[in-house]
């Protein structure tokens, strides 16, 4: 049996989630899914310019499991480019749990999973806070 998924940290799920090349009915075209982590992956390193070990900080994942995502996210976003496939963001799974800071306003969300129980921090101030 494999071990249980760690729960991954994710500050941005887009409102748009499908992208596919124009004049193309989205039912005839290949579909390329990018989960939430490979989007916040992938944000991180590449929008906002972070390292590994901050952007795998900020993501609640060890770096090496941090540069798997990164590595499938750039993989996948190529593919859908290449072979002009629509890329579909999300999962089947929704985040489990939406998480706003009182303090800052920021917003995220914690995706499915096991892992550490308990109060959350926000990752922009670092005040704890109550689920949304």
């Amino acid at each position: 049996m494999p071990r249980p998924r760690k729960r991954r940290t994710v500050e941005y799920v887009p409102a748009e989630t499908t992208y596919k090349p124009v004049g193309q009915r989205l039912a005839q075209l290949p579909q390329v899914w990018l989960s939430y982590d490979e989007l916040e992956a992938l944000r991180l390193a590449d929008v906002e310019g972070l390292y590994q070990s901050e952007a795998a900080s900020r993501m609640a994942i060890s770096r090496s499991t941090f540069q798997r995502t990164l590595s499938d996210a750039r993989r996948k976003v190529a593919q859908a480019l290449v072979e002009g496939a629509a890329l579909v963001i999300g999962q089947a799974e929704p985040p489990s749990q939406q998480w706003r800071c009182p303090a800052c306003g920021a917003a995220w969300a914690v995706l499915h999973g096991a892992g550490e129980a308990g109060q959350p921090t926000c990752p922009q101030c670092g005040q704890e806070v109550d689920e949304v």
